[in-house]
């Protein structure tokens, strides 16, 4: 038995099945991830290792180097490159999709154990997230004129309390601090007065060190008691710190507090924080690589209501949650689903004029979507805006199964056809075609194998849903269709089954139980069987009201569509009469308009992927190297007074200096570096405040500045041209060459360079031999330089079981310039002072600020956003500003960023294109057992194609990876209408109607079915084609490429197809049907003759 006869007939089966599947959905919907887009930036691992002091050539070949020949050979790896910085080298190790990563860990692990680095320097750490990406929340704790103690408490809190607290939350990989005044105690040694006791700074250390120190001393056995001995010695106080003995000379007691002096400071300001004009701490949030956002921001937000409602007094605010526009957009790719979803039944009621017969179409739709929650929950897919993009696109497409059933079941019936025979034979007769146009779909997804990079993440997550939408509508159009078509109709109220009445028991015994039984039984029999029939009378007689209260509403409408519908079926029977009366001419303007459309086509902009507006951005500055970070707070304070009385911004946020911010950017970095974030109350208003900040940027000395958006997922600038070569200098000069030539173009801006001059540095070379002759060597005066400049941690002061640095270092007075280092004395114990200047030469030095490496050479990486235009314009125009650049033979340029991913994206999708066209091909090779049907009915793509360039024409679209996804996609349905068309036509033929005669009855009849599937696909995608909401930059692309390419390749679809069939096709159906019906009359002969 078929699953059409055995859902025909069980009814019940099939409806207890649907609604197991949908339960199911529904829990699996709860547990999907909630992310913007899928996971786009490759599989990363960032070695990151800390060398105190060293400078980036340092750091570079003592640390960055050899990692990077050690992890060289970790499988899957795809790029590796390198920052290596003051004090600090990045080594970020890029793998192919679908690496196992903690694999990738160990082995990368197992690598750097083998090599040598230095002995002084920080074990590598392993970041499994990158760290140049945004963190996922910004928090801020402000009080309003706060005060240096009030800076230093509530630093003080943020590292105890808060940082704790949210980085003990599931997903939360680490917390940064920035602003504020973290505590630390000085001890600013006199000189003069060590030297006149012939002390040192390592001596006031060791003594610092000895007397702060708890010790166990064993224990002591008293009778049965056992007590421990412990001395108990550490500071409690500064007090205690400040009275420590330092000296001794008989009677005499020097105490620290006569050679130094004691502070309760803070140690050196690396980083400013504001809000708006208030100082503030900032606490920057990153997640975990494969966390879900939306679920890390909600927990971070009920703890952070915990936090408020405990203290009064530290109040933490929300400057940024990225979750908030994740959770927008969703929302809004959502509506616009619900929105089309209501459009393609509105189409079909319009069609149908049946409120019931659109109820059992439409119930395709909120089947398949909730069965595929169920498959996307096994999939591990979340929900984002291309998953749920891929659903929306989709709805239009559940229908059209579902439409061709019931229209065809619906032509049996109006023959005479009883429901039941009409539904299963209506059913049969178009299961072939529907399961072909629904392979021919799902064939497109097929060559998503051979689809990499960007492109392959962004088409995956979209390539699935649709699959599992359109397999779940094909379940739903050869059972549940069927079986509610059979009973359509049946409105009549059902009428009770009773029981014949049995006979009343005749003894008392008897009738006590008989009514006994009536009465216990009576809550039974409402509960089963009376409540049942009035629910369901009451089901019926409201499903006949509502069906003639909308009829009766809709019917204006209904007439008015009927009317418009009526005049298009007479002018289409017209043209389809002429153009099958000149079908090579109607061939021939087809194609004229398909190359026209075409021809448009170099006019289009290309780029990788659309820019999205989040409501806000930043401005990113830097000023010369050297400057301090108070002067970068000043600057940013100059810039966010300039938008401070603008209506359409909410807020501002500024971080002056890089101080804990997690980024491996070289452009990120120092106490000349800040950043302003400007969140809008208007997002429209970001031209007009961005141009505002872009003018008082112009008018400061010194300053560069950019424009910024949030980084959702590791995409470069547009813009990026390495520069190779080992010479720094060089790199440097041709670096700052081309910088100086891109900018005579105002196509770009923000124009930077990796390879930028670094902090300035007193460069102290010592003289060896001198070193020698004074009995000193180079190890022992660099440590006591770097006591009394720098200072050291001599130990820890407890503070309410909080440890506090104790730092000891010279006075400011004693190294406040070059002339107090010369001056420095470096032999402080010995009867002669000699200064520093005697066996050293100290001068004044810019090195690099980093040094970039890319697959294991130097690199100076030049990039730039872009003022207009789109990517491959600008790549051109860089190239010829490129080829006029004369640099030295040893530095060779290539292209990078976003523009190397679009060119490998696009290569990938072309293939992935010509694959589907293919598979397709194939499928309907199979389907017709023919190789020419399946040629006529490809046509329909190029013109397809062509409509999708007017439509990106039309719309300013650029060319995109999501465009590119549409055109995909596109193969795969403008083919359904001809499929549905050429099967038609050959039944006709089979059944012995001649060729034009069967091509014009076909095209008639399916015509109102092929503009149903049209309007319901188009229609329920416009919501996202308009593109309003957030995230609507990236959907709408899409949106656009298919309802315009569906569109001129159905128009054409109804008048081609039927002109090629007629040129092309030359097999007699007639001559084949007579052989065939000879050859069975003979067979039946034969058998007869036999017996």
């Amino acid at each position: 038995m078929s699953l059409i006869n055995t859902s025909v007939k069980r009814p019940v089966t099939v409806w207890m099945f649907m609604l197991a599947i949908m339960l199911f959905g529904m829990v699996g919907f709860t547990r999907l991830a909630v992310k913007l887009l899928p996971d786009l930036s490759y599989p990363s691992v960032t070695v990151r290792t800390a060398y105190d002091g060293a400078a980036p050539v340092e750091v570079e070949q003592l640390i960055s180097k050899p990692i990077e020949e050690a992890v060289g050979v970790v499988k899957g790896l795809r790029k590796i490159s390198s920052i290596s910085r003051s004090g600090m080298s990045d080594v970020v190790l890029e793998f192919e999709w679908g690496t196992n990563m903690d694999m990738a860990s160990l082995e990368v692990r197992e690598k750097i154990d083998t090599i040598e680095l230095p002995l002084d320097i920080n074990k590598p750490l392993l970041l499994r997230f990158n760290p140049n990406l945004d963190p996922i929340m910004r928090l801020a704790l402000s009080v309003p004129d706060a005060s240096e103690t009030q800076l230093k408490s509530m630093r003080t809190f943020a590292e105890e309390e808060l940082k704790r607290r949210l980085e003990a939350l599931s997903g939360v990989a680490a917390v940064r601090l920035s602003g504020g005044l973290e505590q630390e105690v000085h001890i600013l040694l006199n000189q003069q007065k060590l030297q006149q006791l012939n002390l040192n700074a390592d001596d006031i250390k060791r003594r610092i060190n000895e007397e702060n120190i708890n010790l166990s001393a064993g224990k002591v056995i008293q009778g049965d008691k056992e007590y421990l001995v412990r001395t108990l010695n550490q500071f409690n106080s500064l007090e205690e710190l400040r009275d420590v003995i330092v000296y001794r000379n008989g009677q005499t007691l020097i105490r620290l507090r006569e050679v130094a002096d004691i502070v309760d400071g803070y140690k050196e300001r690396s980083d400013v924080t504001r809000i708006g004009d208030v100082e503030s701490i900032e606490l920057a949030i990153y997640k975990e690589g494969d966390a879900n956002t939306v679920s890390v921001a909600q927990k971070i937000q009920a703890e952070l209501n915990n936090i408020n409602a405990e203290s009064e007094e530290n109040q933490l605010k929300v400057i940024y949650d990225q979750s908030e526009f994740i959770q927008s957009a969703v929302s809004e790719v959502t509506a616009a689903a619900l929105f089309g979803s209501l459009l393609a039944m509105l189409v079909i009621y319009l069609f149908l004029r049946d409120i019931i017969a659109t109820l059992i179409i439409s119930i395709s739709i909120p089947f398949s979507v909730i069965a595929t929650f169920n498959m996307m929950y096994f999939a591990e897919i979340s929900l984002n805006i291309m998953s749920l993009g891929g659903i929306a696109l989709a709805i239009g497409l559940l229908v059209d199964n579902a439409i061709v059933v019931l229209e065809n079941i619906d032509r049996y019936k109006a023959q005479g056809l009883a429901r039941l025979d009409a539904a299963v034979k209506g059913s049969k007769e178009v299961a072939g075609a529907i399961f072909a146009s629904t392979l021919t779909t799902l064939a497109v997804f097929v060559p998503l194998v051979f689809v990499d990079g960007i492109a392959g993440a962004l088409f995956s997550d979209q390539a699935l849903t649709v699959t599992f939408a359109l397999l779940a509508s094909l379940f739903v159009a050869l059972t549940a269709i069927p079986m509610l078509a059979s009973r359509q109709g049946f409105t009549q109220l059902p009428e009770e089954v009773t029981e014949a009445p049995k006979a009343k028991p005749t003894t008392t015994k008897g009738k006590i139980g008989y009514y006994a039984a009536m009465i216990l039984g009576f809550p039974f029999k409402v509960l089963l069987s009376y409540l049942p029939n009035a629910l369901l009378n009451f089901v019926i007689i409201f499903t006949r009201f509502f069906s003639w209260l909308f009829s009766l509403v809709m019917r204006p409408l209904s007439a008015g569509f009927n009317f418009f519908y009526r005049f298009i079926e007479r002018i289409y029977h017209g043209v389809l009469k002429h153009a099958m009366s000149h079908k090579v001419v109607t061939v021939v303007i087809a194609v004229m308009l398909t190359l026209g459309a075409g021809s448009l086509f170099p006019r289009l902009g290309v780029e990788l992927i659309p820019p999205m507006n989040q409501g806000e951005f930043y401005v990113e500055i830097l000023l010369p190297p050297g400057t301090a970070v108070q002067k970068t707070d000043a600057v940013l304070e100059q810039l966010a007074y300039s938008i401070s009385d603008n209506e359409d911004v909410k807020h501002t946020f500024s971080q002056a200096g890089s101080g804990g911010l997690m980024t491996s950017d070289t452009a990120r970095g120092g106490e000349n570096w800040g950043r302003l974030q400007v969140v809008l109350e208007n997002t429209h208003a970001f031209d007009s405040v961005a141009g505002t900040l872009r003018e008082t940027a112009r008018r400061i000395p010194a300053l560069d500045a950019k424009i910024e958006h949030p980084e959702l997922f590791s995409f470069k600038t547009p813009l990026e041209i390495e520069l190779s070569g080992y010479d720094l200098a060089q790199l440097k000069h041709s670096g700052d060459q081309l910088v100086s030539a891109l900018s005579q173009s105002n196509r770009f801006s923000d124009i930077n360079t990796s390879l930028r001059d670094g902090q300035p540095e007193i460069s102290i070379r010592f003289d060896h031999a001198r070193l020698a002759a004074l009995d000193l060597d180079a190890p022992t005066v660099a440590s006591r330089i770097a006591h009394r400049v720098g200072g050291t941690i001599a130990s820890q002061y407890t503070v309410r079981d909080r440890k506090v640095d104790i730092l000891v270092r010279s006075e400011l007075a004693e190294r406040n310039n070059i002339e107090d280092v010369n001056a420095l004395i470096i032999n402080p114990n010995s009867e002669h002072a000699i200064p520093l200047s005697a066996v050293a030469d100290v001068s004044l030095q810019v090195g690099p600020s980093a040094i970039n490496r890319v697959s294991q050479q130097r690199v100076a990486i030049v990039s730039a956003n872009l003022s207009y235009g789109d990517l491959s314009e600008a790549v051109k125009e860089a190239q010829q500003i490129l080829n006029q650049q004369q640099f030295p033979s040893s530095i060779q340029a290539r292209f990078g960023g976003q523009n190397e991913e679009m060119e490998h994206s696009f290569e990938s999708l072309k293939i992935a294109l010509i694959l589907a066209v293919f598979l397709v091909y194939l499928v309907m090779a199979s389907q017709f057992e023919s190789l020419l049907h399946p040629l006529l009915i490809l046509v329909a793509v190029p013109m397809a194609v062509g409509g999708s360039v007017i439509g990106l024409f039309i719309t300013g679209t650029h060319i995109s990876v999501v465009v590119f996804i549409g055109l995909i996609m596109l193969a795969g349905i403008v083919v359904n209408n001809a499929i549905v068309l050429v099967d038609r036509i050959n039944q006709l033929r089979k059944e012995g109607i001649e060729k034009d005669q069967a091509i014009s009855t076909a095209a008639k009849s399916r015509l109102r079915p092929i503009m149903m599937t049209t309007l319901t696909t188009t229609l329920g995608l416009l919501p996202m084609a308009i593109g309003v909401g957030d995230g609507s930059e990236i959907r709408a692309p899409m949106a656009i490429t298919v309802i315009f390419g569906l569109s001129m390749s159905t128009m054409l679809t109804l008048l081609v197809i039927p002109a090629l069939y007629g040129i092309f096709d030359k097999k007699d159906y007639q001559q084949k049907a007579s052989e065939q019906s000879n050859s069975d009359a003979t067979s039946t002969l034969t058998t007869e003759g036999q017996s």
